[in-house]
């Protein structure tokens, strides 16, 4: 029987319960190694534990609920600086979740999920829409008492988001930046593959044909972050195009465009689009099977 969004107090709390034990389980090294994500950055809380709206609210209004947060392991990630040529971005700490969505995770905040190439609770989701994962973030930001990232008029069509715009100064989940997950996937190496010159099937699932895995069944990296090179690609927030010729900290992307970035390569690419570097481009509106994506938690910028 799936969940849905509305089920009465009790049977929520079950399945949050059933969620942490899943995903503990989940959470593990290829020794069978428990795996604790750094705890999250404090955040003020509020007297009032109503849900906040899609439009932002103050930080000290909120009222967070670690639990919903637990359904995730979240790894901090420092402060870093990207250098492009002869430009320098800076990157401010954050806290990434340790594993891509899986499907249980997606159907418990959303209700259902897409059609998937194959199904299990500890699968990483695919086929979700860059408009669908924004969406997840919201009811996932909304369940944990945060603010919401994602600011739009309406919903048109197959979940297009009208008027959308990313409120980067919220404390809310939402997608990584371009930047971000970078940093996040380097795990703080300067090598081309976070694992350096071991066996890359140690650390990433790829070259298959099989769809997507589990989560967490490869080695992390350097930062505890599971699968940052394959199982399923996943969306990052800014719009494709060059990289700026100037330099900026936090830099969000392009204010406008006609893709979103798309990075880490799938369960079915080749080693060479692992490489934390490479990117992708997609209509925001598309899926794919081998594309998902991940949620980071920020307290603004």
């Amino acid at each position: 029987m799936r969940l849905k969004p509305f089920m009465p107090f009790c049977m929520a709390f079950m399945a949050i319960l059933s969620l942490g034990a899943l995903l503990a389980l989940d959470a593990c090294t290829a020794s069978g190694d428990a795996v604790e994500g750094t705890p999250l950055p404090p955040i003020d809380k509020g007297n009032s534990s109503s849900v906040v709206s899609n439009s932002s609210s103050s930080k000290d209004s909120l009222h967070v609920d670690p639990t919903i947060l637990g359904m995730f392991g979240w790894a901090k990630i420092p402060k870093a600086t990207i250098t492009r040529g002869v430009n320098s971005f800076g990157v401010n700490s954050f806290s990434m979740a340790t594993t891509e969505v899986t499907q249980k995770v997606y159907e418990f905040v959303m209700g259902d999920w897409p059609k998937q190439y194959k199904t299990g609770d500890s699968i990483a989701v695919s086929s979700v829409s860059w408009f669908r994962a924004a969406l997840f973030c919201n009811a996932f930001s909304k369940l944990a008492g945060l603010d919401t990232a994602y600011v739009y008029k309406s919903i048109a069509g197959d979940s297009i988001l009208v008027d959308l715009k990313i409120n980067y100064s919220a404390a809310s989940i939402r997608l990584p930046t371009e930047n971000e997950w970078e940093v996040a996937a380097h795990g703080g190496t300067s090598t081309t593959y976070y694992w350096d010159t071991d066996v890359a099937s140690k650390y990433a699932y790829y070259g298959q044909t099989a769809g997507p895995d589990m989560v967490a069944q490869k080695l992390p990296n350097a930062f505890g972050l599971y699968d940052m090179a394959g199982n399923v690609a996943e969306w990052v927030n800014d719009w494709y195009d060059a990289y700026p010729k100037k330099q900026s900290d936090n830099y969000t992307g392009p204010e406008k465009g006609e893709y979103r970035v798309v990075r880490g390569g799938g369960w079915s690419d080749k080693v060479t689009a692992l490489d934390p570097k490479e990117r992708e481009k997609l209509d925001p509106a598309r899926s794919k099977v081998t594309l998902g994506f991940r949620v980071v938690y920020s307290t603004g910028f």
